[in-house]
This record gives structure tokens, C-alpha cells and sequence, in this order.
């Protein structure tokens, strides 16, 4: 098996999703670049420590403490994890700017907890939160833009824009808020895909391969969904348009990525009620709707196929694997949601501070050093937006991770060069690995360029479009009489005539008619 990695150390999920505050509602319905000159001004005014608040997912950055045997020796260079990177960070940042920073470190557990943290009045300077609630606080006004000096290439400081993957750039320059793009407001963090963790033993790649295994009742309860209205909402639109979705005549068309983006983000009422039905029948066929604990039902082997982000279908792989249990990786071919996690700075906190805002951008340029960024991939699972640019370290790691042993027969050759160097046909960036990684773990942390091809964002929902879905979900996920299967009717009146009788007897019994 070609998979040098250990088990990624965190057990970081990636939570959220539109309607994660929806869906507690539901449960409630249903139970009733800095320049050096900023850091020699602060240098100069003396010793004053700089408090930088951070807030980002719950085990997404990391936290040190390696053991001696998991040092990562990737040609001349060794990665491993003493301390703490926000520690580093400290230490780095005095080291390099002659000012002390003391980052005040919180997390969340979904978007909506952020978005109500923030709304509740605790202030942050800095948070990472993914691609649509950047888009919605980019819409609100409420981020700060980062510095001309973030992106000054000449800065030696500089390892964000000087080593984020080109790809990755492309689409943060592409990608805007009222012509505004991500790229002068965000950086990216962590990115993937979403598609299907399956059991080979039991499911084909071709039933895999589709969005329609979650209504295909060969399997039916032994696949799961994702518990949030927006990774619900993706695959219900690519079933209700498969049909078009594969079709040569609009995969061939010049605007392919603006049209598949406009059927992937519809709002249209006629559209959400069509997806509120299909849901319906979703619902039915499924084992359920899941968050984290699809990980685990997949590795006991409780289901057959899960849908996943590609960060935690890489941990449930590897965890099967532990106890000799394969499991595979698929992409659906109607098309897959491309997500990202990326830092912003919020005007609350950074407001006119010059000083927190070159602690801010120095935190991100931190963790976007290759080897940090090497670090955290291994931490958390996930994989980072950074590329190295040219340092080849993260390169490295990823040949470290999949390249083929030397006498190893079947293997083939799975390029990267989009994500490295702009050119998937750059021969510098090929991986040769094992056969089956092409579906597996490599493929899941480095999608293919045809499979990146059919991807699209979910955008931002304005608040008549997502006051919509979000009711739609309400309905979807409150309970209803008619959510009753014939076996579960025949189960409740058998509890109801029971119940009746011993109702009967202890009547009985009070009046002293009871033998």
C-alpha cells in the first residue's frame, strides 16, 4: 500500500454549511503582506505587546507535541512539530520584527457559530471561515482589505502570495462580491472537494461515480448525507439536472463553468420545491443524515457509501486501513462542489490598528511557509492552498506521502502541475504512484484536472434565496407523519394497542377487579 502518511493527527471535520443554524431550528421544530516598515514603527514606539484575537475551526492548525518517529525527512530538510504553531508564530514574529504579539486563539465548530459569535459581540481580528461565509461577510462590509505590501512579491516575508498554489490564486482573483474579488479579502487556508466514500466490496465505481447512489435503492439505508442544508441542496440540484449536467453539448460549451455554476447556485422557487420533493425521496433511501459520524459508520462498515469532503475522506481511508479494510474514493460525474477555507480580517477588531493588521497578515504569511504548511497537512488532513511556489518542499511531502516505491509494477503516473505550477502538463509535477491511489487517498487530497474541470462553488444566497432553502429544510427535517415507513406504522400501533392494555389493567387493578 503506498501511503507512507501516519494518521493525521487532529480529527478536525469539516462542519457548516448554510444552514447550520437552520438546522438547530429544525431540531427545535421537530421536538415541538506587511512591509518591514510597519514592523519598524512599532519596533520604535518600544515594547508594547501587540494582542492579535484569532478564531478558526476547531483542530485546523497544529499543535505540536510530535513524537521523535514522526519526524518527516523530505531530502535535506526534516519537518516536525515541537511547539505549538501559534507559538512559533510568537516567537517568530519578535524574532523577525522586534515586536511581541500574543495571539489569543479561539475556535467554532460551523460557520453559523461564527457568524453568531461575531453577532453576540465577541470581537475577533482575524477568522477563517470557508468560501460562502467569506462571500456573505465580503457583502456586509465587514472585512478589511488586505495591504498593497501583502502582495508585494519582493518582500522576503512574503510566503502567501509567493507560494500559493497558482490554481488556488486564480480562482480567489476570479470570484467576486459586487466586483470585488476574494483575492483582495481573503487568503486561502485549506480547500477540497466533495464527492463519495465507498465500499468497494459492495459498490461498483460506475454506482459510486453518480449522485444518484443517495436515491439508488440497491443501497437503501446503507448510504449517508451531510446533515447541512448546503451539501444536501448541491447533490439534490446535480440529481434533478444529470440529464443536462452530462451532456457533451453543454460540457463543450465555451461558458461552461458560468452555466454550470448557475444551475449548481439556483434559488428559483420552482427549483427549491423541486429539490424539496427529491429530498423527500433522499431522505427515505438513506441510513441518515450525518455530520461527523459518517466517518465511522463507513469504517465499521454500518454503510456502504458516505458523501464526504475530500479532507475527511482522505481520515476515513485511513482509518479503514488500519485494520485492513480498503475503502475507495469517487467523484460524481455530474460535477462536485469546490470549496475553500480562507483567512479575513474583520474591521471590528483590526479597524485603524496599522499594528494589528501587520501581526494579522504576518499570521497567515506564517502559515503559508512550506513547511508549516507541510506541518498542518499532516495535523489536520486537509490540504493546503499553498504550493511553495519555488520551494518544492510541499511537493516533496506529497511524493513523500503516495510516490511509488521503487519496486513497485503497477503503477501510473498522476499529474499535478495545476495546483504547482499553473501547467497541468509540466513534468516536473507528476506524481508516480500506485494504481489504485488514482482513486484513493491521492486523488481525494489532489483531485484530477478533469474532475476539477466539472467543479463549481456555492455562492453566497441573498436573503430571500436563502430564507427559502432554509425552509425548505425545515420541512425537510421536522418530523412528519408521512416520514413513517409501513414496518414503523405496524411498530407504532403494536406500542399503541400494548400500551392500551396495560393502561386497561392498572385501571383495572385500582378498582379491585384485577386477579
Amino acid at each position: 500500500m503506498t501511503d507512507k502518511r501516519q494518521k493525521p493527527r487532529g480529527a478536525f471535520f469539516r462542519g457548516g454549511g448554510c444552514a447550520a443554524g437552520a438546522a438547530l431550528l429544525a431540531a427545535f421544530c421537530c421536538l415541538c503582506a506587511p512591509g518591514r516598515s510597519a514592523g519598524a514603527a512599532q519596533k520604535d514606539a518600544g515594547e508594547q505587546t501587540v494582542t492579535l484575537r484569532v478564531c478558526s475551526w476547531e483542530e485546523y492548525i497544529d499543535e505540536g507535541g510530535w513524537d521523535e518517529d514522526e519526524v518527516i525527512s523530505l531530502g535535506e530538510r526534516d519537518v516536525f512539530g515541537e511547539k505549538p504553531l501559534v507559538k512559533e508564530f510568537e516567537e517568530w514574529y519578535y524574532e523577525t520584527y522586534g515586536v511581541r504579539v500574543n495571539v489569543e486563539y479561539s475556535t467554532f465548530g460551523t460557520n453559523e457559530e461564527l457568524y453568531s459569535q461575531m453577532n453576540l459581540g465577541n470581537v475577533y481580528d482575524m477568522v477563517c471561515p470557508s468560501d460562502y461565509m467569506i462571500m456573505k461577510l465580503m457583502k456586509e462590509e465587514k472585512l478589511e482589505p488586505l495591504s498593497e505590501g501583502f502582495f508585494d512579491t519582493s518582500e522576503e516575508q512574503n510566503y502567501y502570495v509567493k507560494g500559493v498554489s497558482p490554481y488556488i490564486r486564480d480562482v480567489f482573483e476570479e470570484n467576486k462580491i459586487d466586483g470585488k474579488p476574494w483575492a483582495d479579502y481573503a487568503a486561502g487556508y485549506m480547500w477540497g472537494i466533495t464527492g463519495i466514500v465507498y465500499n468497494p466490496r459492495e459498490v461498483s465505481e460506475e454506482e459510486a461515480s453518480t449522485w444518484s447512489i443517495l436515491t439508488n435503492e440497491r443501497f437503501y439505508r446503507q448510504v449517508t448525507v451531510k446533515d447541512n442544508v448546503r451539501d444536501a441542496y448541491f447533490p439534490t440540484l446535480a440529481i434533478l439536472n444529470a440529464e443536462l449536467l452530462t451532456d457533451d453539448a453543454f460540457r463543450n460549451r465555451a461558458d461552461y463553468r458560468e452555466q454550470l455554476a448557475a444551475v449548481m447556485n439556483d434559488t428559483a422557487p420552482e427549483t427549491i420545491l423541486a429539490a424539496e420533493e427529491k429530498l423527500r425521496e433522499i431522505r427515505g433511501n438513506v441510513y441518515s443524515f450525518e455530520t461527523d459520524s459518517g466517518k465511522a459508520d463507513m469504517v465499521t462498515g454500518k454503510v456502504l457509501a458516505n458523501t464526504q469532503w475530500s479532507g475527511d475522506a482522505v481520515y476515513t481511508m485511513d482509518q479503514a486501513e488500519e485494520d485492513d479494510f480498503y475503502l475507495c474514493w469517487a467523484v460524481p460525474e455530474e460535477c462536485t462542489n469546490l470549496w475553500f477555507d480562507g483567512w479575513v480580517l474583520l474591521k471590528d477588531g483590526i479597524g485603524d490598528d496599522v499594528a494589528k493588521k501587520h501581526a494579522a497578515e504576518a499570521f497567515i504569511n506564517f502559515l503559508s511557509m512550506p513547511e508549516n504548511a507541510v506541518r498542518n497537512m499532516y495535523y489536520i488532513g486537509y490540504t493546503s492552498t499553498i504550493g511553495g511556489g519555488e520551494d518544492g518542499l510541499v511537493f516533496d511531502y506529497l511524493n513523500w506521502c503516495y510516490g511509488a516505491e521503487e519496486d513497485e509494477s503497477d503503477t501510473v503516473a498522476y499529474p499535478v502541475g495545476y495546483f504547482f505550477s499553473g501547467d497541468n502538463e509540466d513534468e516536473a509535477y507528476v506524481v508516480t504512484t500506485s494504481a489504485e491511489q488514482a482513486g484513493r487517498q491521492l486523488a481525494a487530497q489532489y483531485p484530477s484536472w478533469e474532475e476539477i474541470g466539472r467543479s463549481a462553488v456555492m455562492n453566497y444566497f441573498d436573503d430571500a434565496g436563502n430564507a427559502a432553502i432554509n425552509q425548505m429544510w425545515i420541512n425537510i427535517r421536522c418530523f412528519r407523519l408521512d416520514m413513517l415507513s409501513g414496518a414503523q406504522w405496524a411498530a407504532a400501533a403494536a406500542g399503541g394497542v400494548l400500551l392500551a392494555v396495560l393502561v386497561l389493567r392498572f385501571a383495572l387493578k385500582k378498582r379491585g377487579y384485577h386477579q
